[in-house]
């Protein structure tokens, strides 16, 4: 039997910040995960309040999309990074820029997280992930555990163009890596 491999899924990062997006944070993003592609609109978070006594009030919400493909099996090693970069960029303990990495596949967004629950799957290092959206019939669908801001609207028409964006990369043998 043909051992069936991975499709090469896009890397993207849902951003959480209240200090802005500082130079050289992107350049340490795009040394480790290629050059960013797409930078959306700039959004206030206001879905929850679970950040505001870590991060403070203000807090903006956008995303970034990277040129180069993955193998879906990276998201693990994408969340340590993440993890690491957020302790860096800490005031007090306190973090200031919270990194959500994800993948971005044809028929889905898989988010990593440190939390299990019920519909998480464990990746290795103490790290889970989730389906969070689905494309179906032109659009994303979301499930009860969806974070209430990847069920907005203006979000997922975000997400709408870095699948479009994707599927430009992937059609034209896009370049991969981890």
């Amino acid at each position: 039997m043909e051992e069936r491999k991975y499709e090469p899924s896009l890397l993207f990062c849902g951003i959480l910040t209240s200090r802005g997006f500082p130079p050289s944070l992107k350049e340490e993003l795009e040394e480790r995960w290629g050059r960013i592609v797409y930078t959306s609109p700039v959004f206030d978070f206001s879905y929850t309040d679970y950040y505001i006594q870590e991060m403070g009030d203000g807090i903006k919400r956008f995303f970034i999309a990277f040129e180069r493909l993955v193998m879906p099996d990276c998201l693990a090693q994408a969340k340590l990074f993440s993890n690491e970069i957020e302790k860096r960029y800490a005031e007090d303990g306190k973090r200031k820029i919270n990194l959500d990495p994800g993948l971005m596949g044809i028929s889905n967004i898989i988010l990593a997280t440190t939390k299990n629950r019920a519909h998480r799957i464990a990746i290795g290092h103490n790290l889970y992930a989730e389906v969070t959206l689905i494309y179906h019939h032109s659009g994303y669908e979301s499930f009860s555990w969806t974070y209430s801001d990847y069920k907005d609207e203006r979000i997922q028409n975000e997400l709408m163009k870095i699948r479009e964006i994707y599927k430009k990369i992937r059609k034209e043998g896009g370049q991969q890596g981890n």
